[in-house]
């Protein structure tokens, strides 16, 4: 029932989608000459450019000393950069790995500080411990690890990474920044990107039976509560994740929290099953799907001085609109996955 609307991802203007849907739907070869002359196309391809517009003489992406800018920073870049199939190994990424391993890799980001009350959590150098629980953005670490592994361009520095996020880890499996001293549950929009960044580094990395362990405590985060319900009652925790956005950034959305499921190798789990419905009942008419959330962005005006949550391309049409190529085949590669798309 998928076929005419992959037919239509593979007529797509941009390369990207073109290679999303050849390789994570069509399951193509990535090493294949074909598929490498299209990952040719994405790194020449306008959008590329333009993510990558506002270099330094020496490489850096301004603003150089704001590497998180939203969205502009070179570690929202990279993130965009790895989603896209940017082809491995470019050399010129590496002045952007150095912005941002620079950011989440400084001396205030390798300390611990025991912290006895909220007030104190604000005031450390380093990052708070509070009722025996690191207080950190972890997602911002692990967007730093996933994009560099992604792209190719990681060096050892990434094993300092995941160590961090090993640090920092909750007892129930996932992460938080929460400086509430009664807060002691993992937070999905702290937890998602942790688990997609390590999962990966597993599968890149020599069989590991620590990992694998923290990797599947993470997941069970997000699985006991079928992806996006609450443990008490049953009902989704928070409307705008029964929603779909692209991209999501660092928020969590019912379509991302599957993607990484599929991705880390957890999709068939039986849990996943209310939200695998829930995502093909919001499939339109002709096969596709469309943005249900609100944007948390919109195309800058005025690069030198975009507007805060400004992004540099646009990512297809938004709610109210009918079909969004960048939603379509994330959901399709999910339903695929999950052995629910038949071609």
């Amino acid at each position: 029932m998928y076929t005419k609307i992959v037919d239509t991802l593979l007529k797509s203007d941009e390369p990207a989608i073109r290679y999303k849907t050849r390789v994570h739907i069509l399951k193509e070869n990535p090493h294949s000459p074909a598929i490498v002359s299209l990952q040719e196309e994405v790194r020449n391809s306008e959008r590329a450019q333009i993510l990558l517009s506002g270099r330094t003489a020496d490489g850096q992406l301004e603003p150089v000393n704001h590497t998180y800018h939203k969205w502009f920073g070179a570690h929202w870049v990279l993130v965009h950069l790895a989603e896209m199939g940017y082809p491995a190994g470019d050399r010129a990424l590496l002045p952007l790995r150095e912005q941002v391993y620079a950011s989440w890799l400084s001396e205030k980001m390798r300390r611990l500080v025991a912290c006895q009350n909220a007030s104190q959590v604000y005031r450390v150098d380093g990052v708070p411990v509070l009722q025996g629980r690191a207080r950190r953005c972890a997602s911002q670490q692990a967007n730093a690890l996933f994009s560099t592994l992604k792209l190719g361009i990681a060096d050892e520095r990434a094993e300092t990474l995941v160590s961090l996020l090993l640090q920092w880890q909750w007892p129930d499996g996932g992460w938080n920044c929460d400086k509430n001293p009664d807060a002691h549950t993992s937070s999905f929009t702290e937890t998602h990107i942790p688990l997609r960044a390590l999962a990966l580094y597993k599968q890149q990395a020599k069989p590991d039976a620590a990992l694998t362990q923290v990797t599947e405590r993470a997941a069970e985060v997000f699985l006991r509560r079928h992806l996006l319900k609450r443990l008490s009652d049953g009902q989704v925790m928070d409307a705008e994740f029964s929603k779909l956005h692209y991209p999501c950034y660092w928020h969590y959305d019912l379509l991302f929290g599957l993607k990484i499921m599929a991705e880390a190798g957890f999709v068939h789990d039986n849990r996943c099953t209310d939200a695998l419905d829930m995502l093909e009942q919001k499939s339109l008419p002709s096969g596709g799907w469309t943005t249900g959330g609100r944007a948390y962005y919109r195309v800058s005006q005025d690069r030198e001085h975009p507007q805060l949550h400004d992004d540099k391309v646009s990512w297809g049409k938004q709610k109210g609109h009918p079909f969004n190529e960048w939603v379509t085949v994330d959901a399709l590669y999910v339903l695929s996955e999950a052995q629910r798309v038949k071609l």
